[in-house]
């Protein structure tokens, strides 16, 4: 199982990946990936409807782990879909206020199920063969899932509430990110925005990125999400990005020199200092 998993998730990132480095709307790419992990998923219940567990530590590490890591992405991109497409068009108060209340619904959907989810996060496992063994089904807890959810062959007590936490934690970085944006104070008028000449970078996007991630580490320009800064730094220096920035970040902590530019700027300033040949 684990190989077959892992060709799986594998793919279907780099699917993603591809998606969300278009230059396509969120709309498009929200149902985009949808299609993409909908797919996954129906594959990934093939293989299991066919498949036998070992014993049941296997069962719950499909059910805990394998499962939700899978089908939260698809909660996802289903519900930003969602969200976009009926968010109002104009008015910032408006946008700000339905924003408000999707938070709110995630809030409400937290709070309602804090027992499990401290269990959860805490990483016990004294009641994980209640929750995630098949067989053991809760009634109450079964009429949350959706359509995928309805073959108990493929569906345990607290699968599909995994998934929708882990779901609610992306969506809830995303609202917070959405409102940040609506009360964004780092713009100036357009009119005092930027120079009226553009001076472009010269070095490759690569170093950019680690001057943009040293800059967002330290926080030097305050309190800003990542994706503002970045979106900033490209229109000043007239240079497009990788827009999937973790994915830029992890390939930055794999190499053996993690920041050669920074060290290479360090050098310069030194020499121009006198205090390094």
């Amino acid at each position: 199982m684990v190989k077959y998993v892992t060709k799986l998730r594998k793919e279907m990132d780099d699917a993603i990946d591809r998606i969300e480095s278009s230059d396509s709307n969120i709309l498009k790419k929200s149902l985009e990936a949808s299609h993409v992990l909908a797919e996954a998923f129906d594959q990934l219940k093939t293989f299991f409807l066919s498949y036998k567990f070992m014993d049941e530590e296997e069962e719950i590490n499909f059910f805990k782990e394998i499962k939700p890591k899978i089908c939260y992405r698809l909660i996802y991109y289903r519900k930003l879909y969602n969200i976009e497409m009926n968010r109002p068009v104009a008015g910032t108060c408006r946008q700000k206020e339905y924003l408000c209340g999707e938070l709110d619904s995630i809030n409400k959907y937290t709070n309602k199920r804090l027992d499990f989810i401290r269990y959860y996060r805490s990483g016990a496992t004294h009641l994980d063969s209640l929750y995630f063994l098949r067989g053991k089904m809760d009634n109450e807890q079964y009429l949350e899932t959706f359509y995928y959810e309805l073959d108990p062959n493929f569906s345990t007590n607290c699968d599909f509430i995994v998934a929708k936490i882990l779901a609610n934690d992306i969506l809830q970085a995303y609202l917070m990110q959405e409102l940040s944006l609506l009360d964004n104070k780092l713009y100036l008028p357009i009119s005092h925005s930027f120079p009226k000449i553009k001076l472009t970078w010269q070095g490759t996007k690569t170093e950019l990125m680690e001057q943009l991630y040293s800059w967002d580490s330290d926080s030097t320009f305050g309190d800003v999400p990542l994706t503002q800064l970045s979106d900033y730094v490209q229109n000043v220096f007239n240079v497009r990005l990788d827009k999937n920035l973790s994915r830029a970040f992890s390939e930055m902590k794999t190499r053996n020199i993690p920041a050669p530019f920074l060290d290479k700027l360090k050098a310069a300033l030194l020499r121009r200092m006198g205090r390094k040949k």
